[in-house]
């Protein structure tokens, strides 16, 4: 019952991919501005620029791999085509990334597609067969039917690579290859090849549409030849420097009619042609991209600038560009907004650049940006998984170690070497690894940004390595040799010998007491690292063994091999084969939880197998790689399951068994630190001083530079303050002029007033009295309208009587005469009533004479019936009993045959029970034996533990012995170090007192300091008011000023002097209620004078009243930080006994591994009836840690009596 609860089929759920399939044809695409499509494995990938986040499209299953891409230009669906047995292509939609649609056809000879074309409206399809026919095809793909067909090249050998539809037109396409070059026309069902101006034969490896009627074609000798309207219009010549050493400012490329015999100059293939709005991009050359932009000279087109693939990027790709064949640029792609170029490598890796950015407008020559991250390009040979961090190592046939980050999905570091790498192997730490190359197997650092070895042993072609789970030792594999060595000391501890063929797997058990290695001879061994000595062995010399993995408790082994099957080994015996459905396994991995088993194919799928296993097996099976699987590992916590294989493609997924269990309870927490050389710290110390020194040479620069603009800022000022009082003055001279102006306009303007007021009154009374005259005519006009009116009415009375009476005689004589008419149409109805019964009377004879020749017919037709009925049911009477007789015989035959069944089925069943009963019986015996022997091992096992454990008992007790007296001695030198602690409270609660005093004295004066900037303000307000009553009175004897010099010269006119000097006196002398008004301005002044002085009092108080608070609540503070400080160190003292007390614990938790393995301890043991009570102890001071951790972070949040917090404590975990 427990092993069917338990049975389950683990989740894989695909999270990452690292790589990138580049034989793909045009395998690198725009979705939109942030999102890119490229295959990976047997998946396509939506990789997020922005986010680094991924999406995934799984290939067909069992599929032969991708080989041709396309994207609709609406950018809804993407069509991928992948090679078998039968050439397919599939559309999936991207929004959804479902399948749409899945084209086959066998009008295609060949197995695969080499290229395939989106019309401009997304509604058809251009496919490309290969090899042998190159048959094109031209899909209707909606309706999953090709409407046409054509074969494009008639020699088998002249392969054809591209095809690519008119951005204009739905039916003309173009077709390009090895002397192919060619346009179609699609035309009710037919293919039909346009004419073309002839041209000599020529490799043409890439074309594109720059129009509606102009193609530009690449061939292999650096020319490109522009096509306009089916007409070759010109040449265009790329060309690259020779020489290895030139850089990315030496090689430069020529456009136009250039001379291809130049010495200096190599011819490179043109690859990749991608159409932009200004122009074209073309790729040619080791990782060279040249920009050609419209003209309107003769040339049409002329080179802007090149962009270059960084030599630095990657010291792997170094290498590979003085090559010069790996870093070719096979594919390209511009975003829909041309902002973005992303280029795709013969060596599988992506380089992004912008188009719009300042790298562009650099100069003639820009670099490439990496993507994402560099990728492998060769067969992965090796993988592993860090435990303390989240890492993962690989290494590969194209020479490089990579360190990944598997928790943010990154490349960490990359390291190029001159030999080939094996295997790798990472320390649990990781810290270091272990790489096998060709001529030797080398133990490296990981620094920072480095790694470096600094062992190497003479293992010539290591192909498999592995640290222990402790990391102290490591095994590599030399031959068919396991060879053990110490991690620190490099001693080789022990030699693994017993293989006849190369080791193909090894693997350590969790406790690291054991190695399982399985090689090639088909031989699945199991050592013991203690003796080096073999402890259990399976031999099947017909299967090749490629990996093997074992079980948490290390009792079972689980392999695979070259026979298509998962074995399960426990105690030397194969208990399961699980065949694997015809397909050949080549990895397995097991989680420590000893709940999930996957295992890899070579096909390149992974499978989730139902565990324990069951015959047949069951399991949810992941396609991911385009190729076979090569390692494969599950991370340390069970949450992660990473694979890698020969198509160069480093896979992360997601994983959990079928209840959701996938991360461990307890979260590991990784570790953080790294290594740095000394050499590498100190170059970064002295940089950073030299920085530092420059940081504050540029403060102090800065400093001065603001002090200088202070200056000229508070310059200006001034002169703009000095300014700005002068025009005041001017505008306020000016404005008084206008004043004066003003009061004489509106004077003017009154006088004009008045005098339309007595014009307009004078008009509204002649008015008034021309508009009575003509209301008056018109009241007499009414009166006599009115007269004529009544008598009308009267007229219309008159007549209208008269017409009344006529119409009353009318009617009168029309009833009458309607009268008459309906007494004839009565009579007429009564005489056709009178007809109607004759009728009926008539029609009901008939009816009775019918009815009676029907029933004489009727009775007639019964009695003939009736004679043959009798006829019938006689002969059927004797036709019943012949029925019966045959029945009766029938059913006699049938119950023998029954009868003679169940007699065979009765020998039958005993039979297989009595076999039954004697396989039983002999699985009964051989249990019982087994049993009985085991018995008697337990029974002499536990004799000898019982001796062992009254030994180990006495040297416990001498233990505790010893135990006690240093408990004691403690105690002794404890007391000494309290006296101190008191003496220090004592000092700490003086310094409090002290420190309180200081605040209180600093309060004061604050307050003081406080109080005379308030009188200083009041004082400057008050100045700021009498300077303003000063000005206003400067500005007032100015304009009186004005006005006696105005009356000056009215002195020869003593009149209008008098009026003059009366109006002075008006204006400039006061009355009585601006005295009164000046009198309550003192009564006010006073008035406030005397609430200054309440307030005032008023603060006192308040502050006195504050300070007692102060000194009520000073001893509770007081209190509470001496608490805190008791606290903080009560929990300090119970810290240092966990510590005590945990290594207490682990050294009782080794002995007793010791114990179970039956080693004698090397020391003093602590008793059974100890360990039992230090644990309580242990529990008990966790549970006062925790409560006093709880106490201490609501004391902390108290304030101190200085209104301050106390600082926060770093609580060790």
């Amino acid at each position: 019952d427990r092993t069917s609860l338990d049975m389950s089929i683990a989740i894989a759920n695909l999270r990452h991919v690292f790589g990138l399939k580049g034989d793909v044809a045009n395998n690198v695409a725009f979705q939109d501005e942030q999102t890119i499509i490229y295959p990976s494995g047997s998946n396509c990938i939506l990789y997020n620029i922005e986010t680094k986040m991924q999406k995934f499209i799984s290939s067909v299953d069992k599929s032969g791999g991708m080989t041709a891409m396309a994207l609709t230009p609406n950018k809804r669906y993407i069509a991928v085509a992948e090679k078998g047995e039968k050439a397919t292509i599939t559309i999936y939609d991207l929004q959804t990334l479902r399948k749409k649609k899945v084209l086959t056809t066998t009008e295609v000879q060949s197995q695969q597609y080499a290229s395939l074309a989106f019309s401009p409206d997304s509604k058809y399809l251009v496919s490309q067969g290969a090899r042998p026919d190159w048959t094109l095809l031209y899909w209707a793909w909606e309706k999953s039917k090709p409407m046409a067909s054509i074969r494009t090249s008639t020699n088998v050998s002249n392969e054809v690579y591209q095809v690519s539809f008119n951005p204009n037109d739905n039916a003309q396409f173009c077709v390009v290859g090895n002397g192919v070059f060619k346009t179609y026309k699609y035309n009710e069902g037919t293919l039909k090849a346009n004419p073309i101006q002839k041209i000599e034969p020529q490799n043409f490896l890439c074309h594109s549409w720059l129009s509606e009627d102009r193609i530009i074609v690449g061939t292999d000798t650096g020319r490109m030849l522009l096509f306009e309207g089916q007409e070759h219009k010109k040449d265009f010549h790329v060309s690259a420097p020779v020489t290895a050493d030139s850089t990315a400012g030496d090689r430069a490329g020529t456009a136009g009619q250039s001379d291809t015999s130049d010495t200096s100059k190599i011819q490179t293939p043109v690859l990749c042609v991608r159409k932009y709005s200004k122009g074209f991009l073309c790729s040619a050359g080791n990782g060279i991209v040249y920009m050609y932009e419209k003209t309107d000279e003769r040339e049409l087109y002329k080179k802007a600038r090149e962009i270059r693939i960084p030599i630095s990027a990657d010291s792997a790709q170094a290498t590979a560009n003085m090559k010069g064949a790996l870093h070719e640029i096979m594919h390209m792609t511009i975003s829909p907004s041309e902002e973005t170029i992303v280029a795709g490598t013969r060596n599988s890796q992506l380089y992004t650049i912008g188009l719009t950015g300042a790298e562009i407008s650099k100069g003639e020559h820009s670099l490439f940006e990496t993507l994402s991250q560099p990728f492998h390009y060769d067969q992965i040979t090796g993988l592993d998984v860090c435990i303390r961090k989240p890492l993962i190592s690989t290494c590969s046939l194209d020479r490089t170690v990579r360190i990944w980050n598997y928790e943010n999905n990154s490349l960490d570091l990359t390291k190029e070497f001159q030999e080939e790498a094996f295997s790798v192997a990472l320390h649990p730490s990781g810290l270091y690894v272990l790489v096998g190359f060709s001529d030797k197997l080398r133990l490296m650092n990981i620094l920072i940004d480095d790694i470096q070895p600094f062992k190497e042993f003479t293992i010539r072609g290591c192909r498999e390595c592995q640290f222990s789970n402790g990391g102290h030792l490591f095994a590599a594999v030399h031959g068919n040799v396991i060879q053990l060595y110490a991690t620190y000391t490099f001693e080789n501890v022990g030699n693994l010998k017993g293989h006849n063929g190369k080791v193909r797997s090894i693997v350590w058990s969790q406790d690291d007491s054991k190695i399982i290695s399985c090689g090639v001879d088909g031989a699945v061994y199991e050592w013991s690292v203690y003796t080096s000595k073999r402890e259990g062995e399976s031999v099947l010399k017909t299967c090749s063994y490629t990996c093997a993995a074992v079980s948490p408790d290390g009792s079972t082994t689980f392999a695979v091999g070259s026979d298509k099957t998962l074995k399960e080994i426990s105690d030397s015996q194969i208990q399961r084969e699980v065949p694997a459905a015809d397909t050949v396994l080549t990895q397995c991995a097991i989680s420590r939880s000893g709940r999930m088993l996957f295992v890899g194919t070579a096909q390149g799928s992974i499978r989730a197998m139902k565990f324990p296993l069951t015959v047949p097996g069951e399991w949810t099976e992941h396609q991911c790689h385009a190729s076979s699987i090569t390692k494969m590992r599950i991370s340390y916590d069970d949450g992660f399951l990473f694979t890698v294989g020969e198509d160069a493609c480093l896979y992360t997924f997601k994983i959990m068994d079928k209840e959701g269990r996938g991360l461990k309870a307890k979260d590991i927490t990784y570790a953080e630190e790294i290594l740095i050389s000394k050499s590498d710290l100190q170059e970064k110390d002295t940089a950073m001083k030299e920085l530092k020194t420059r940081v504050y040479e540029l403060n102090m620069e800065n400093e001065y530079q603001l002090r200088l603009k202070d200056m000229n800022h508070h310059e200006k000022t001034k002169e703009l303050t000095e300014k700005f009082i002068q025009e005041m003055e001017s505008l306020k001279t000016k404005n008084q002029v206008l004043k004066t102006d003003k009061d004489k306009e509106e004077a003017k303007h009154e006088e004009e007033r008045q005098e339309l007021i007595e014009k307009q009154h004078q008009e509204l009374q002649d008015l008034e009295s021309a508009n009575n005259q003509k209301l008056m005519a018109e009241y007499e006009k009414y009166q006599e309208l009115q007269a004529k009116s009544q008598r009308m009415q009267e007229e219309y009375e008159r007549q209208l009587a008269a017409k009344s009476e006529s119409h009353k005689q009318a009617l009168r004589e029309q009833t009458e005469q309607y009268e008459t008419k309906l007494h004839e149409k009565i009579g007429q109805l009564e005489a056709a009533h009178d007809e109607q019964r004759q009728t009926m009377r008539i029609h009901e004879e008939t009816k009775k004479q019918i009815e009676e020749d029907a029933d004489r017919e009727i009775l007639d037709i019964k009695n003939m019936y009736e004679r043959r009925l009798r006829e019938e049911k006689e002969g059927n009477m004797r036709l019943t009993g012949e029925t019966g007789i045959m029945k009766k015989k029938f059913k006699s035959q049938e119950q023998e045959i029954e009868a003679l069944k169940s007699d065979i089925n009765n020998l039958n069943t005993e039979k297989s029970k009595l076999n039954g009963v004697i396989k039983s019986l002999e699985k009964d015996i051989l249990g019982l034996k087994k049993e009985i022997q085991e018995r008697d091992e337990t029974i002499q096992d536990k004799e000898k533990r019982i001796y062992d454990l009254k030994k180990k008992n006495q040297e416990l007790e001498k233990f505790k012995f010893v135990l006690d007296y240093k408990i004691r001695e403690l105690k002794k030198q404890i007391e000494p170090r309290e006296n101190d602690i008191k003496a220090m409270k004592d000092q700490i609660q003086e310094m409090d007192t002290e420190l309180e005093r200081y605040n209180k004295n600093n309060t004061a004066l604050d307050l003081k300091i406080e109080e005379s900037k308030q009188k200083l303000k009041a004082n400057k307000e008050e100045m700021a008011l009498q300077r303003q009553k000063v000005h206003d009175m400067e500005a007032e004897l100015k304009r009186f000023r004005t006005d006696v010099s105005n009356c000056v010269q009215y002195i020869q006119d003593p009149q209008m002097l008098k009026s003059s000097i009366v109006k002075l006196n008006k204006k400039y002398v006061q009355s009585e209620q601006f005295v009164e008004a000046a009198g309550m301005d003192v009564d006010i002044q006073k008035e406030y004078a005397r609430q200054r002085d309440h307030l005032e009092r008023s603060v006192a108080s308040f502050r006195k009243k504050l300070t007692k608070d102060q000194q009520i609540h000073r001893a509770d503070n007081v209190r509470i930080m001496q608490e805190n400080v008791s606290l903080i160190k009560e929990i300090n003292d119970l810290r240092r006994e966990l510590k005590i007390a945990r290594t207490q614990v682990h050294d009782l938790e080794a002995n007793s591994n010791v114990l179970k393995k039956g080693a004698p301890l090397p020391g003093p043991i602590i008793s059974i009836e100890e360990l039992d009570q230090s644990k309580k102890i242990v529990e008990i001071q966790k549970s006062e840690i925790k409560r006093l951790r709880d106490e201490l972070r609501h004391s902390i949040n108290r304030p101190l009596s200085n209104g301050q917090r106390l600082p926060p404590m770093e609580i060790a975990q």
